[in-house]
Formats: C-alpha cells, structure tokens, sequence
C-alpha cells in the first residue's frame, strides 16, 4: 500500500477549478517533490492530504485513509508548513518541549535534546527563538515537526526565504530523514536545484493538472529531444563541423561551448550516423558524451508545453 495515494482528485473554489483530476502515489521511503509556479495548486493539495480542506471530488488517503477524521494516523505525520509554528518567546528547548508533551512522548526530555543536536542548536537551545536566524528557526520548525517520530513528513516549502547556507543545511537535514530514518517526505516547492539533489520521484503541477509524474532519474534521460557534447580532434575544424552538423535532418539544434560542439538532436535520432558522417569529412571526433537535462529544462518544457496546449 503506497503511503499517499491520490486519485482523481477535483478542487474547486467559487466556481474556478483549482485541481484537474489529479492521480499520483508516494510510496514508503520515497522523498517526492511535487512542483509548479505559485497558484499551480500545491498548497490546496496538500491541505487536502491533511484533512484540512474538503476535496470537491476524488480521493487524497494517507496510509489508506482520509485524515480528515482519523486523529490515530495524523499522530503518523509530522507536517512543516511556511509557518515554523514556534514561539518566538520561548527558548528551542522550551519550544520542543511543549511539543513533545503535546504529542505525548515518551521520555520527552531525552527526545528533546536529541533533536537540539539533530538540528545543531544545542548550544543555542536556551536562547529565546526570537533571536535565531531565518535559517535557525526553520531548523527547528524541522525538529518540531518531527519530534513525534512521524513515519510521514509533509514539507511545504522548506527552504523558502532563507539564504544560501540555510537551504544547504535544511537539505542535508531533509537527507538524513530520509536516509537514516527511513521517513517518506513529501515536499511542495519551486526551488528545482533543492529537488533536484533531494528528491527521488517529482510530479509537476501547472494550472491545477499533472503534467510530468516520474524518477527524476527517468525524467532526465527520456524527456526532450537527446543532446551530445562533441569535443573534436582539431579545434580549428568547429566552424565546419557545424556548418555540416546543421544541414543533417537529424540534427535540430547546434551550439558552440568554447572549443566543444553541443548538438541537439531530433526525437528519436541515433548519435551514431552523426558521428559517422563527421569521420566521412576528415573531421575527427575525439570524445562524444550524452548530455542529461537538468530539472530546470525540464520543468520549463513541460510548461512551456502545457501553456502551447492551452
């Protein structure tokens, strides 16, 4: 049974239609990153997983069931939204504390100061909250979200608004989750460089429908046209390299990065014949290297499709 399961989910808000049927699953483990422009629909869906908003059709189960009335399985969530829901007047330690209690921990002093360390404020774990960084305090918005143990964490835009560094250390904080503790993460965000390292399955989200659902590993090799990285024998051969590389029918697209040739070719074209009609001129190929898509490329051209089609 996959931890979320979305099915044909439908939202609408006087009238406008919010989410477009919606279907995708998270399954255990997994950190997914679910993507699109602000207004795509990310936070609607995920106040939907949560119970906190009514779906106008479809279903949206965690752990195979609505959590709109099941206290049992939100003690199964921890849930970090753009609010770090902590208090300012309070020190971490006090923060964590009333959590702990809140939810009932056992041994909450231990749990406490476990994840003081987990999230590196131990030295700063009696000073008021409302001296800490953007950084510190999503840190502990963090911790605060899972100082119950959930075996499910729901992320919406973990790293928005904090610097540099902040994003590095929130990420890595991400990563051990994920890793060490097993605990499946689902993450809204447009950040792609952050999901991108992160994640391991994305969905992309425009105008209230799925346009992309896949590995980020898959999405990367299949989607496009496929890209080379020619680097020839004798550099001063570039200028005819493509002039000839931009009359074949296989080829779509060439650029020139310093002294290396970048082809794009066209969907479904072989490399080889490319490489073929190249050492036919005496042009001599001396590395030829497939080039993957980055997230970014991709996300924009699903978007960029997704506007065309509308």
């Amino acid at each position: 049974m996959s931890v979320i399961e979305v099915r044909d989910l439908n939202r609408t808000f006087d009238g406008k239609k919010v989410l477009r049927g919606l279907n995708f699953s998270v399954e255990k483990g997994e950190v997914f990153g679910f993507l699109g422009p602000n207004g795509a629909g990310k936070t609607t869906t995920l106040r939907i997983l949560l119970g906190l908003l009514r779906a106008s059709s479809g279903e949206a189960l965690v752990f195979g069931a609505s959590l709109a009335n099941q206290d049992r399985l939100r003690r199964r969530v921890g849930v970090l939204l753009e609010n770090n829901g902590i208090y300012d007047r309070l020190s971490a330690r006090e923060n964590l504390d009333y959590y702990a209690r809140l939810y009932a921990v056992e041994e909450p002093r231990a749990q406490v100061e476990e994840m003081l360390e987990f999230a590196g404020l131990t030295e700063r774990a009696d000073d008021l909250v409302g001296t800490f960084s953007a950084g510190m305090k999503r840190k502990l918005g963090l911790a605060r979200a899972i100082i119950h143990d959930p075996e499910l964490l729901l992320l919406d835009e973990p790293t928005s608004g904090l610097d540099p560094e902040a994003q590095v250390l929130v990420r890595d904080l991400i990563l051990r989750l994920s890793g060490q503790e097993a605990m499946t993460v689902f993450m809204n965000s447009h950040h792609l460089a952050e999901v991108e390292r992160v994640c391991s399955k994305v969905a992309i989200l425009h105008h209230g429908s799925i346009q992309a659902f896949d590995t980020v590993e898959h999405l990367r090799a299949g989607s496009g046209m496929p890209r080379l990285s020619l680097s020839l024998a004798d550099p001063e051969k570039t200028a005819t390299a493509l002039d000839l590389l931009s009359q074949l029918p296989s080829v779509s697209r060439t650029e020139r990065e310093g002294n290396r040739i970048l082809v794009t070719l066209t969907r479904g074209s072989p490399a080889s014949p490319i490489l073929t009609r190249l050492i036919q001129e005496d042009i001599g190929v001396e590395e030829a290297t497939k080039v993957s898509r980055s997230l970014e490329e991709i996300y924009l051209g699903v978007v960029q499709e997704a506007e065309g089609s509308a």
